[in-house]
């Protein structure tokens, strides 16, 4: 029989000598003991330094329903020495053998059992170094922020029912784990590095403390501070490390030699030729103090060793969003972070030579990125880039922020500078503005713009939360470093949220309802008060049910008016001849309706969403129906290896007659094996078909033809048809963050037919990648 953990504690625990912490008690001021010894990190907690560590407990639970008692007792043991922090981790699990841990490559264990350690070591509220570990100590890091993307409505950090900030998991950071599974659940042995943190320049020191698990076979999600959802920060409502003193970074100096050869092939007219392109390049960190960083960079390698997810871009007026995946871009990313994504570093396609300067001093922050662009296909200059994001703490968990950016191309350029401030107020109340200008010269010569964002008030609470925001965009602002895909538009954001909940392990946790109003205006109708250009009205309710099932569904009904200018030199070929192509007015009452299932995380993990109703066909200005689906499925048949599936259908069909506008589909396929924590192999194959047959007149289905502005020419618009199979393979050897080995392949085919195949498939390019970097710490 095995021993409960209240007495496994009492028999693993030395009376008197071990002082202990308990959540739910509000004894939340840790005292960690400072004992100068090194531990060798093999994932046991037999070693007697443990038995003089201070013991957390008492954990609460926060999601699905937040202040009740953690169902799973959990004790995690901090202790610091000169150089590092180390946590061991006691998960118990008393409900069978349901511990899910797997074999998988750094940040990949969101669907494994997992404790995360957030360490807010400026203990300002609002950024934290998280470090999470599944049962066998796989790692997953990143940072935790606030102020940035967060909305009471519970859409801000992008996961359904969540609205306490975000979490970015791009930087890498070099610490130590090891786990294993054990009878009575698991236990994990941690090590953080001072060197591999940034905080204060004082002694003592005091850094907030928080300590999140998630179980998987129950859905359940604790904190070992009681944490609420009555509260616009996260962060504020951690515990402290206090007392922290005689810490050592000593010199903090990396430096990553790297050398890549890449190997493409191409179609050059009827031919299809390869050429190699080798490289030497470098990245240098230096931490000029314990808060401040300096980067730089030569000759970087910028290659993506997986494409990014496929998106259906037909039927799109706008770009669609691609996230970061460089590595000399991501480290301290998350400090560039502005309200409207002002800096966006995809920008920046391929520069020759780059610096960044990152940290914090006192209650300021600083992030500066200069880089200097290659020149293009063309022949042009070499872009120069500036990109200057500083904030200010004030008060509790309040900022102010200032943001400048700069891209200079000849004698062209883009410059956008500007403010923002957010102010949290009455616990869980917040404000924000910005306001932002740009001046831009380019080939139609000099304009200036300006982008304005307010949030009124953003209420965070348990039962009812709230948000109004206005956000104006002028027709000629630029943000030639960020991502603003719209112009010429105001646009108002009144969200309600209303969530009941249910008790712990009722059938049905958490039910919680949406009642959206998103009107928008065009810029200049907005000033004179004039009509709006499209927008409406949504509802929607999502469900927690009992094992981490989570349901949803929403109502949508919106209007849609057109603007000539996206419709230059539009007619109608009507009886051999051409006539003027008449705009409609709008339209108006598009009501469509989706609806979403996700299993809990288990060995076969599943979503599910369809939709159906009224689109938009905007290449014709004219009303249509859509039936979207997508699923997407994770099987994990051993703890290596892994199985993605997904596929993604979108059909538009005519309102005027029902013939077919588009049709995409983009199946994909992922499979990684684990064969140790530093060497995996992946596969991934994505085909994306998208057609779109030739535009007709909404009103009598003749053609639309266009006219060419610079021969008078009438031209057709005619048929697009893309079918393009991507396969990736890599081979990847990562020991440490920074030292890698990356071994990889892939290739394009394209064909006239979907799916077809042997039937025609014609490889457009394909290349041999392969990486070595290594990692040196001075």
């Amino acid at each position: 029989m095995l021993a409960s953990p209240a007495v496994l504690a009492l028999l693993l625990a030395v009376p008197g000598a071990q002082p202990t912490y308990n959540g739910r008690a509000r004894q939340t001021d840790v005292a960690p003991p400072r004992i100068d010894a090194h531990l060798m990190i093999d994932g046991t907690l037999d070693d007697s330094v443990w038995k003089r560590a201070a013991m957390l407990t008492g954990f609460s639970q926060y999601r699905p329903v937040d202040g009740s008692p953690a169902l799973d007792s959990t004790e995690v043991l901090v202790w610091y020495s000169a150089d590092a922090m180390y946590f061991g981790i006691r998960a118990f699990e008393p409900h069978g053998d349901v511990v899910r841990a797997t074999l998988a490559d750094r940040d990949n264990i969101d669907a494994d059992d997992n404790v995360q350690i957030l360490l807010d070591t400026y203990a300002d509220h609002r950024r934290a170094f998280m470090f999470a570990v599944n049962p066998l100590g796989i790692q997953e890091d990143g940072v935790r922020s606030e102020g940035q993307d967060a909305g009471a409505a519970g859409g801000g950090s992008g996961t359904t029912g969540r609205f306490d900030g975000v979490i970015d998991l791009n930087p890498d950071f070099v610490w130590e784990s090891r786990g294993h599974v054990t009878p009575w659940g698991y236990e994990v042995e941690v090590r953080i590095p001072f060197r591999s943190l940034r905080f204060q320049n004082a002694d003592p020191q005091t850094w907030g403390l928080q300590i999140v698990r998630e179980v998987q076979h129950s859905g359940y999600e604790d904190t070992w501070t009681p944490t609420v959802r009555a509260n616009a920060s996260f962060l504020i409502q951690s515990g402290r490390l206090v007392g922290l003193t005689g810490m050592h970074r000593g010199l903090v100096m990396d430096l990553i030699p790297e050398a890549t050869t890449k190997v493409d092939g191409d179609s050059v007219g009827s031919r299809y030729g390869y050429a190699a392109h080798p490289a030497i390049g470098g990245t240098m960190f230096w931490g000029l103090t314990n808060g401040l960083g300096l980067s730089a960079t030569a000759h970087p390698d910028f290659s993506q060793v997986e494409a990014d997810v496929a998106q259906v871009t037909l039927n799109q007026r706008f770009a669609l969003f691609y996230p970061e995946k460089r590595p000399f871009f991501l480290e301290g990313l998350e400090q560039y972070d502005t309200p409207n994504r002002l800096i966006y570093t995809r920008d920046i396609v391929q520069p020759d030579a780059g610096a960044k300067l990152t940290g914090k001093i006192g209650q300021t922050s600083i992030a500066y990125l200069g880089a200097v662009d290659q020149q293009d296909s063309t022949g042009g200059n070499n872009a120069t880039y500036n990109i200057l994001r500083v904030r200010r703490d004030l008060g509790v968990s309040s900022t102010l922020g200032l943001v400048y950016t700069d891209r200079i191309d000849g004698g062209d350029y883009n410059r956008m500078g500007g403010f923002d401030a957010r102010v949290l107020w009455h616990k869980f109340w917040f404000s924000q503005v910005q306001v932002v200008g740009s001046r831009t010269r380019d080939a139609s010569g000099s304009h200036s713009g300006a982008l304005w964002d307010v949030t009124f008030g953003d209420r965070t609470g348990r039962a009812y939360g709230n948000h109004f925001e206005l956000l104006g965009v002028s027709p000629d602002f630029v943000a030639a470093s960020g991502f603003v895909n719209r112009t010429g538009y105001v646009q108002a954001k009144m969200y309600n949220r209303y969530t009941v909940y249910g008790a712990p392990g009722a059938f049905v946790e958490q039910v919680s309802a949406f009642l959206i109003v998103q009107p928008l205006w065009n810029y200049a109708d907005f000033g004179r008060l004039g009509g709006t250009f499209e927008g409406g009205y949504s509802g929607s309710l999502s469900a927690t049910l009992r094992g981490g099932w989570n349901l949803s569904a929403a109502i949508n009904d919106n209007a849609q008016r057109f603007d000539t200018s996206s419709y230059p030199g539009y007619a109608v070929v009507s009886a051999n001849d051409t006539s003027t192509f008449v705009l409609p007015h709008g339209l108006y009452q598009l009501v469509n309706e989706n609806f979403s299932i996700t299993s809990p995380n288990r060995s076969v993990t599943w979503t599910a969403t369809i939709g159906y109703g009224a689109a938009v066909l905007f290449a014709e200005a004219a009303e249509g129906r859509e039936l979207s689906a997508q699923a997407d499925v994770a099987w994990r048949p051993t703890p290596s290896l892994r199985l993605d599936a997904g596929w993604i259908t979108d059909r538009l069909t005519r309102l005027r007659d029902g013939s077919r506008f588009a049709l995409t589909n983009i199946p994909r396929l992922k499979a990684e094996y684990q064969l140790t924590r530093s060497i995996f192999f992946r596969y991934v194959g994505q085909y994306v078909a998208q057609h779109q047959t030739a535009l007709a007149d909404p009103r009598t289905g003749e053609p639309l033809i266009q006219r060419d502005p610079t021969t008078g020419e009438f031209l057709p618009l005619t048929e697009l048809t893309s079918n393009v199979f991507r396969n990736d393979v890599l081979l990847s050897y990562k020991p440490i963050p920074g030292t890698v080995l990356f071994v990889g392949y892939g290739t394009s085919l394209s064909e006239p037919n979907a799916f077809a195949f042997s039937r025609g498939l014609q490889r457009v390019t394909d290349g041999v990648f392969v990486k070595v970097s290594y990692l040196f710490r001075l």
